[in-house]
């Protein structure tokens, strides 16, 4: 109850609620592009369904994540926030219907990949945006710290609405391009929905009240710097290193199996000529990723609390284990595909949480932004790196007992390692290091 009244509470402030206003309508137009842009990268019939060329779009998908993320501080601290959420929703607006026109009229092109890294490094920005200007409508702490908690999640949740509302009107949409554009189309207008309810907000409401000065390129080489350190620091510490040495082995195994999932969803559970069925089979197995994260939080707070992180986090590797070792046996089907993605899903969660932990715990005040920072660098590039490796090792139909064995195979090395030689108690550290 103390949520609801917080929540009302902030919907009571005039800026909070145009801020809020523009993430959720921001989200939404994100979920049904990135709809679209699975649609036509993975599950269009005219979209080559290799190993390669699914992993290639996946390592585009994720780029700006890695690359665009860490330095998009750096512009937010020059730039009028509410203009980055007005301009950049705009500039969407016309990179995603010229996506949609080039789809109808040329079909999955190189374009095509080109102005989808385009469209999802603005929406980084985006993104940090929404984050960095919400202090300036939230000045009470205690509220803030429940606008931190509500609004991305409930910003997910308007993400899956949008993406839900797309998938159902490609269902009724004409089949071939004009389908693979209709997620595109919807998305270019409610991105423009979203750039008009940004012009609510003042011009300077969201900041910065004192914009950085100095050279950008000056600026680029301290966030370099900075990642630097974080990573220097987290290896001297050990606990949290090792921690992130564990979640990133992780990250880049899950890497390898989601793209066999795309494959087979695509290949070998439905017609690769329907991309409806082919889609609609994969978002099943993303939804059962989605329960099992969501029964790992119940479990880690149940169970992983009476146990050091390190071997929760072991534990949850072993698990990951278990859900590749399903897979083995025999050509699976939808149902056993499903259960092996919710074990992976539990396993993600559960590790990541563990990770968290030590990290936040173990990491002193003064470096904990770096290491963050570092941490989510290291979280996307294992998962680009996991796409380079399954564009050569997971076949065109997703399905590979030998490559299942081995993935199971390294979880269970480094549960073993995490577990029994893992470091339990962080080594002290100058702060100059």
């Amino acid at each position: 109850m103390s949520v609801f009244r917080e929540l009302r509470a902030l919907l009571a402030r005039s800026g909070f609620r145009k801020l809020f206003a523009v993430r959720l309508v921001s989200q939404a137009a994100d979920g049904m592009f990135q709809v679209g842009l699975a649609n036509l990268l993975f599950f269009s019939p005219e979209s080559q369904g290799s190993a390669p060329a699914i992993a290639g779009a996946f390592a585009v998908m994720l780029a700006p994540f890695t690359i665009v993320g860490p330095f998009a501080g750096v512009f937010l601290d020059r730039w009028q926030r509410r203009q980055v959420l007005v301009v950049g929703n705009a500039v969407r607006v016309v990179i995603t219907a010229a996506m949609a026109l080039l789809m109808v009229t040329d079909g999955v092109s190189v374009w095509i990949y080109a102005l989808g890294l385009a469209a999802l490094s603005v929406n980084r920005f985006l993104l940090a945006g929404l984050s960095a200007g919400l202090p300036l409508v939230v000045e009470d702490k205690k509220l803030l710290l429940t606008a931190n908690a509500l609004t991305p999640t409930l910003g997910a949740g308007a993400a899956f609405l949008g993406g839900l509302g797309a998938f159902v009107m490609g269902q009724v949409a004409p089949t071939g391009r004009v389908q693979d554009a209709t997620a595109l189309t919807c998305a270019a207008l409610v991105m423009g929905w979203a750039s008009l309810l940004g012009l609510r907000l003042g011009r300077g409401e969201l900041g910065p009240v004192v914009p950085a000065s100095g050279g950008v390129g000056r600026e680029i080489v301290v966030v370099t710097r900075g990642l630097a350190d974080g990573a220097r620091y987290l290896t001297a510490r050990r606990t949290p290193g090792q921690a992130l040495l564990a979640m990133a082995t992780h990250r880049f195994c899950y890497g390898v199996v989601f793209i066999a999932s795309i494959l087979m969803a695509r290949n070998l559970l439905s017609d690769p000529a329907d991309s409806t069925s082919g889609l609609a089979v994969f978002a099943q197995v993303v939804g059962a990723t989605g329960v099992g994260g969501g029964v790992a939080i119940v479990v880690t707070a149940w169970i992983g609390r009476k146990m050091a992180p390190q071997s929760w986090i072991a534990t949850m590797l072993v698990v990951a284990a278990a859900s590749q070792l399903l897979l083995v046996p025999t050509e699976p089907g939808l149902v056993l595909m499903l259960t092996a993605a919710a074990l992976l899903g539990m396993a993600a969660q559960g590790a990541k949480i563990a990770v968290d932990t030590i990290v936040q715990r173990d990491s002193g005040d003064e470096f904990r932004g770096r290491a963050f920072a570092f941490f989510d660098v290291l979280y996307n590039a294992a998962f680009v790196g996991a796409a380079a490796l399954a564009a050569a090792v997971v076949p065109d139909m997703g399905w590979s007992p030998g490559l299942f064995a081995v993935l199971a195979g390294v979880y269970l090395v480094a549960g073993a390692l995490v577990g029994l030689r893992g470091a339990r108690e962080p080594r002290p550290v100058e702060a100059s290091v």
